[in-house]
């Protein structure tokens, strides 16, 4: 994780203010001449990302800029779908999504990257309790409250509807009620405050979290892990051109050899980025089909 001194040095080396921490996420052209006229390179976020990290974020962005000379800008929305309507429809240039909404439009995105988390280009679906509940399987959570992440999210919607449908049980009432939170942070929050009994998340997002707010993740308890599934992708835009998808993909592969990308990297809590291909997501194409089948019987 970034230390304070490694922050200050990144920022210090990358020329950015840390004054200018509340404006919005981008750096701006003017920070790297070289940059010219080149429109902004808009880069899309779901909830994916933890969403209290504007300093970082904006850090990211001014490296990200110093990298490919040309501006970048994140883009943040609370749901999936918003980003998945910008990204279809010319207004993101790429984003960092979800398997799910991925396999749903694989013949119109390309893939970029794929983070490595743990030393591999995967990460689970969790099912969370409270630390000091008893359940301890799925099974005990019938007729309760549950939290789903989003509706488009593979760990925090699809697979847990999946395990409940290969055990022989209805997704859609096996729970007394359900509710969505827009955010898998959100999920955890809400068991850990007692406001639903159970939910599904992201791995990746409870394991950061556990390593960066463990106050938190310390008040639930894993019941269920999902097998590996392809980590979440970073796609491009129908209209993104050849030599830019090729230019971000190199320098999002390259990211752990230069000092500062480690540390963002780090930060970010991945080991750097590794190739993609569709077959990797074969997986949750697979779930969502028999999903689908089922609500047809």
């Amino acid at each position: 994780m970034l230390t304070r001194r490694d922050l200050l040095r990144a920022i210090g080396l990358l020329g950015i203010s840390p004054s200018g921490w509340c404006e919005p996420i981008a750096t701006g052209a003017a920070q790297d001449p070289s940059a010219g006229e080149r429109p902004a390179l808009r880069f899309g976020l779901t909830p994916v990302i933890l969403d209290d990290r504007v300093a970082f974020l904006r850090l990211w962005a001014s490296w990200l800029e110093r990298q490919l000379a040309r501006p970048v800008v994140f883009i943040q929305r609370a749901r999936y779908r918003e980003i998945m309507d910008l990204l279809l429809r010319g207004g993101l240039d790429l984003a960092w999504i979800c398997g799910y909404p991925y396999v749903q439009h694989r013949r119109e995105l390309s893939l970029i990257a794929v983070p490595r988390f743990q030393g591999q280009p995967k990460y689970r679906s969790y099912v969370i309790v409270g630390a000091d509940s008893s359940f301890t399987a799925l099974r005990d959570l019938q007729g309760r409250l549950f939290a789903w992440s989003d509706p488009d999210s593979n760990s925090g919607y699809l697979y847990p509807r999946f395990a409940l449908l290969e055990q022989g049980l209805d997704p859609d009432r096996f729970f007394r009620r359900t509710f969505f939170t827009w955010g898998h942070r959100h999920a955890v929050e809400a068991v850990a405050e007692g406001l639903a009994d159970g939910a599904a998340v992201d791995s990746y997002v409870w394991e950061t979290l556990a390593r960066r707010v463990p106050a938190l993740t310390e008040r639930t308890r894993i019941i269920l892990r999902s097998p590996l599934f392809g980590f979440p992708p970073l796609a491009g835009a129908p209209g993104l051109a050849e030599p830019d998808l090729k230019a971000i993909r190199q320098v999002l592969l390259r990211q752990d050899q230069d000092p500062i990308g480690r540390q963002l990297l780090d930060e970010l809590n991945l080991d750097g980025f590794a190739p993609a291909r569709p077959a990797l997501f074969d997986d949750i194409a697979a779930m969502a089909a028999r999903l689908d089948a089922g609500r047809r019987t």
